[in-house]
């Protein structure tokens, strides 16, 4: 095991993250993960079914004399967010994530961790391994490619479960149990633009140094969107200069908020007072973030004439486009107090042919998701652009009596001494989809403490490992 992990507790679940963290697992790049799930389940002589997906189940028998026991599926997903700091040499396809320990807190080294959900998966994995336990009947799925839009849930056979109580495994909360999440669904942009040949000075533009962050979680904390600030900037400096813009581009993930955007633009304008002028824009932006986002940089230099570059009407109606966009929290929950109910998210820009934006829109209010999608749409329509919509994927309605919320929240009074918080979450969990596919599930969620999900700050405090392994072990055995 990795010195950075020596002595942390349960050490069977973090003996599988260190072997998990040296796996590539991309979205849709899961294979060796899967792979090292079946090792185990060899190792161990437990039965597995996998579907055309990718995604498994295996199978474990309950402890002596609990076979007639419900079956209880443990549910999480292989796939991890892989985001790195630019200047980091890192390769996902081939390199182990580098771990450190700050206080209680592990930390990988410039890249995204994986906690998000490697501790809920090696939960389910330790649990499969764990001879001293006691338990009914267990399935764990392991799905496939949650992070990109939950497609794995989505083409999860309909005869992979036996069992109708669930424990999600992919809430980052600690002693807070989950019990609803918000859908959602993608607005794919494309707008056609016009290229020539450019005339004048050329700068390439970048900003840089933002923390990022899940663009569902973080959404309600204000994070700075570096793709919407940069277009902010651009914007003000094409009200006083004529500017053509060769490239913008920024945002990598659907689901993270985008930490960095770098522009490529020319203009006939005196340069300096061009300059000036973008330079004064971010001071502003600076100042306002300085508390969120101290790391914020920008930094402007001269470069050759690109080959083309948009027409100034084109670059000032993409600029338009982006400046008008929604980005954020659009409607706080009227129901449960603090809880974000509908927002979007810039996710990413580029400019090839065409520009194209996505953004991501989540709603526990399907109504409230396709309003927002539908304004988003309007203002595309008016910038001459065309929207799609991708696949919206369901939410997950509470269900304040189920059976296995009642198991959960009585194992944490014992273990506590009191109540966990009851949530439900402004993110897309997999709850919703496989409810519908196995329509009578009884499910509730919970995790460790995991902050900064989907970004290089991503952290897992190591503690709270320990509180999530005894609430799991626990509630097993009173489900038993």
């Amino acid at each position: 095991m990795d010195p950075v992990m020596e002595g942390l507790e349960p050490r069977l679940l973090w003996k599988h993250f260190d072997e998990l963290r040296k796996i590539p697992r991309c979205s849709r790049h899961e294979e060796r993960a899967i792979a090292y799930v079946v090792s185990v389940a060899d190792r161990l002589g437990l039965k597995y079914k996998k579907d055309d997906m990718g995604n498994i189940v295996v199978r474990k028998p309950a402890s002596p004399g609990h076979e007639n026991a419900p079956i209880v599926v443990l549910q999480g997903h292989v796939d991890m967010v892989c985001e790195k700091n630019k200047e980091v040499p890192f390769d996902f396809s081939t390199d182990a994530i580098k771990l450190r320990m700050e206080g209680e807190y592990l930390y990988a080294t410039g890249t995204t961790l994986g906690a998000d959900n490697g501790i809920g998966v090696c939960a389910a994995l330790a649990v499969l391994e764990d001879k001293d336990l006691v338990h009914g009947p267990i399935e764990a799925l392991f799905t496939v490619d949650e992070e990109t839009g939950l497609t794995g849930a989505f083409s999860l056979g309909e005869d992979m479960l036996e069992g109708r109580l669930m424990i999600n495994l992919d809430t980052e909360e600690e002693r807070a149990l989950y019990v609803g999440c918000a859908g959602g669904g993608e607005s794919e942009i494309n707008m056609p633009v016009l290229w020539e040949e450019p005339l004048g000075n050329a700068f390439h533009i970048n900003f840089s140094g933002m923390k990022g962050g899940h663009s569902g979680v973080d959404i309600h904390l204000g994070k700075a969107n570096a793709v919407k600030l940069l277009a902010r900037m651009l914007w003000k400096a094409a009200r006083a200069h004529d500017l053509s813009i060769s490239n913008f581009s920024g945002g990598d993930k659907h689901n993270a908020i985008p930490r960095e955007a770098e522009a490529v633009v020319v203009t006939r304008s005196d340069p300096s007072p061009f300059k000036d002028i973008i330079m004064k824009a971010f001071e502003e932006v600076r100042f306002e973030y300085r508390t969120l986002e101290p790391g914020m940089d920008l930094k402007i230099k001269d470069i050759e004439l690109p080959s083309k570059a948009m027409t100034e009407e084109d670059s000032r109606r993409m600029l338009h486009l982006v400046v008008s966009l929604p980005h954020g929290v659009q409607r706080m929950s009227p129901d449960i107090k603090d809880l974000v109910e509908t927002s979007t998210s810039m996710a990413k820009i580029r400019t090839e042919d065409d520009v194209y934006i996505q953004l991501a829109s989540r709603s526990s209010s399907s109504s409230q998701l396709e309003a927002l999608r539908d304004r988003i749409e309007a203002i595309v329509v008016l910038a001459g652009g065309e929207a799609g919509r991708g696949k919206a994927y369901p939410g997950w309605l509470p269900n304040l009596d189920s059976s296995v919320l009642a198991v959960l929240k009585a194992s944490a009074r014992e273990l506590w001494g009191r109540d966990p918080e009851i949530k439900a979450i402004h993110a897309g969990l997999e709850t919703g989809i496989i409810g519908e596919k196995y329509p009578g599930m009884d499910m509730a969620s919970m995790g460790p403490q995991i902050e900064n999900p989907h970004s290089p700050d991503e952290r897992v405090r190591a503690p709270s490992v320990r509180d999530f392994w005894d609430l799991l072990s626990l509630s097993l055995k009173k489900l038993a």
